[in-house]
């Protein structure tokens, strides 16, 4: 059987969990789905993109640090990747490449369908007001929080944030605020690390009085990046969770986009987490 072709493309990729997860997909849905992974210069993404869709491929995710380029080489993009600004799966149909922006419904889906706390109604605090949070905002807005405050160093972004998805928040009844990360008003029932903190090995940027006894809180990394968020949830009575099921989801809602199949994520994860503790 002929295979379809997929990769990831960034910079790093190496590191990249993303064939594993797809190979299984295409295992579990019978969809003839081959998927790789291309280290791309950080000058070089649309020669790269353009290389391969040439070679036959049918479509990509994009990773650090070309999702904002990637949103401006698309014919058509989805409501939430004009939203974000950035696109992280790329489908090339006959008329043009197709954006879209799988991170915020990979989140959403995580913290609902795998963590099991539902959205509505709840206060969420949203640390950073980057790539990454930009990307997920447009979800956690349609989940119909009651409030998402958004903390970040520079105010101005978090306020940019706000104002861009203004609409989408009146629409949904949702309430939406910036604020500088030492000034976060209130406490909150899910908290979302979206800065790279985790990365840098800093320390969490905000105090701990933002979480509810309770709460659950989400670090958008996995691994040992993450375990310094998850420590201190932990040490302050929340529910520590990292990215490794918003990674998973997304990859699921990309999959959907190419082949229009949602393949089954939740197994998926639980042999993801399985595998990476071994």
């Amino acid at each position: 059987m002929a295979m379809d072709r997929y990769c990831v493309m960034g910079n790093p990729v190496e590191h990249s969990k993303s064939p594993w997860i797809h190979a299984r997909f295409a295992a579990l849905t019978g969809e003839p789905v081959e998927y790789g992974k291309r280290l791309v210069p950080v000058d070089g993404f649309a020669a790269a993109l353009q290389a391969f869709r040439a070679e036959g491929g049918k479509g990509c995710n994009v990773t650090v640090p070309f999702k904002f380029e990637a949103a401006k080489l698309v014919a058509q993009r989805s409501a939430r990747a004009a939203l974000a600004g950035a696109c992280n799966t790329l489908r090339f149909d006959a008329g043009g490449i197709y954006g879209d922006n799988t991170d915020g419904l990979g989140l959403v889906h995580d913290l609902q369908d795998n963590a099991g706390v539902a959205l509505a109604g709840r206060e969420l605090l949203l640390i950073g007001a980057g790539g990454a949070a930009a990307g997920v905002l447009g979800p956690l807005v349609e989940a119909k929080p009651r409030r998402i405050v958004i903390a970040n160093r520079t105010v101005a972004k978090a306020q940019a944030l706000v104002a861009a998805h203004e609409a989408l928040a009146e629409a949904s009844s949702v309430q939406l605020e910036a604020c500088v990360l030492d000034a976060v008003p209130g406490a909150f029932d899910v908290v979302v690390n979206g800065t790279a903190t985790s990365l840098s090995g800093a320390g969490v940027p905000v105090a701990a009085s933002v979480l509810r006894p309770g709460a659950l809180a989400c670090d958008m990394m996995y691994g040992p990046a993450a375990e310094g968020f998850l420590q201190w949830a932990r040490d302050h009575g929340a529910v520590g969770r990292d990215g490794l099921g918003m990674l998973v989801e997304q990859a699921a809602e990309a999959f959907l986009v190419w082949r229009g199949v949602r393949p089954p994520s939740g197994a998926v994860l639980a042999e993801l987490r399985r595998e990476l503790a071994r």
